[in-house]
């Protein structure tokens, strides 16, 4: 039996942190009384989301996995110039504490405000946790990477404040506030703690951002003097991306966490490293009462429709909600019957992993070894 687990440390945080700290990440919901199983709201996406939701779904009714699954639309609204997303999701997703999310298309310079952004936003979930790790029999050009990063979720560049100072001229702010950092610094050395790891790198670059991400590392600091156990290492973004290509391993006991912009573009090299396409990369979404797990790849519209769409990503992200839920055997099960499909031989991999399988045959090889 293959058997392998990328987010052991994350089930490790979830079941000890919680207990530790309640008001960080903790899921708190009961399964409905009559039936036994959860409610979740699900945001199927745009594009290819669809069909990779149909994968996730399949898959826990052949595992019988007691959840429910609560569909959520999340078409944007506009009101006074803000985008929101409709009452009836924020109302499901707050009844329920949790939420699986596909892809979700995004306008390039124009158009509504991102709607993982308003995501964030409207559910205050600050932290984006992103472990990489390499699959084993899968090969690519890094081996042994073990990588997770913590990105802050809620401001800095991704604020979304700017405006046109004169024709030609854009000023765009860069938002840090003592609150924001000391949270998903406190965050990110409980997990720390937690998973085993002795280390927390602060990615930053106060050499420039001397006000801004100066006091990102000061916060770090304070938070520091509380955690004895673990080490504390702020490190220049240019030497974090220069170590991370470089000799990954460096980081395989650590934690890095960092500010909005940096940890959007690590944690998509972290998963380049580990798996060589963000269609095997999972991603949590934490905040003090929700959390929602997300695929962070694209919406993919030009394959939309075809069923050669990767679903790997989505469901692994659907096992870290499992864990997160205190659903471990199930999030083992299906761990590890996709984490061996992906290592099994190319005709069991979707294109985007040079291999030949359809959407359907790669849900289809998954609950066969289930």
């Amino acid at each position: 039996m293959f058997k392998q687990s990328i987010f052991k440390g994350s089930r490790r945080y979830l079941a000890s942190a919680s207990r530790k700290q309640p008001s960080i990440g903790r899921f708190t919901g009961k399964p409905n009384p009559k039936t036994g199983k959860y409610t979740v709201s699900f945001i199927e996406g745009d594009g290819i989301g669809p069909e990779i939701s149909q994968s996730v779904k399949d898959i826990f009714s052949a595992a019988k996995v007691p959840v429910e699954w609560e569909y959520c639309d999340v078409t944007p609204i506009f009101i006074n110039g803000l985008t929101t997303i409709p009452d009836p999701a924020v109302q499901s997703i707050n009844k329920n504490l949790v939420a699986l999310k596909g892809p979700l298309a995004t306008p390039i310079g124009k158009g509504h405000r991102s709607l993982n952004l308003t995501l964030r936003k409207t559910f205050g979930l600050f932290a984006n946790v992103r472990p990489a790790k390499s699959i084993e029999g899968f090969k690519t050009t890094y081996e042994n990477v073990d990588l997770v990063l913590i990105r802050e979720n809620t401001e800095g560049e991704y604020s979304g404040i700017e405006h046109v100072v004169s024709p030609g001229v854009v000023q765009s702010i860069k938002l840090i506030t003592r609150d924001a950092s000391e949270r998903v610094i406190r965050y990110a050395f409980e997990y720390a703690r937690a998973v085993g790891r002795p280390k927390v790198v602060v990615v930053h670059k106060s050499t420039i951002q001397r006000l801004a991400d100066g006091l990102f590392v000061n916060v770090a600091q304070e938070v520091g003097k509380e955690y004895p156990d673990i080490e504390l290492q702020p490190e220049l973004i240019d030497n974090t991306v220069l170590n991370v290509v470089s000799k990954p391993e460096k980081y395989s006991d650590s934690v890095a966490v960092c500010p909005n912009l940096y940890g959007d573009i690590l944690s998509d090299l972290n998963s380049g490293l580990s798996a060589g396409s963000l269609g095997l990369t999972p991603s949590a979404n934490i905040g003090h009462t929700v959390s929602i797990f997300e695929a962070v790849h694209g919406s993919a519209p030009d394959i939309a429709g075809q069923n050669c769409a990767n679903p790997t990503a989505l469901l692994l992200s659907s096992v870290m909600m499992l864990n997160h839920m205190g659903l471990h055997e199930h999030a083992d099960q299906i761990e590890s019957a996709v984490l061996a499909t992906v290592a099994s031989d190319k005709k069991n991999r979707t294109a985007d992993l040079a291999g030949t399988a359809t959407t359907s045959s790669f849900t289809k090889a998954v609950i066969e070894r289930l």
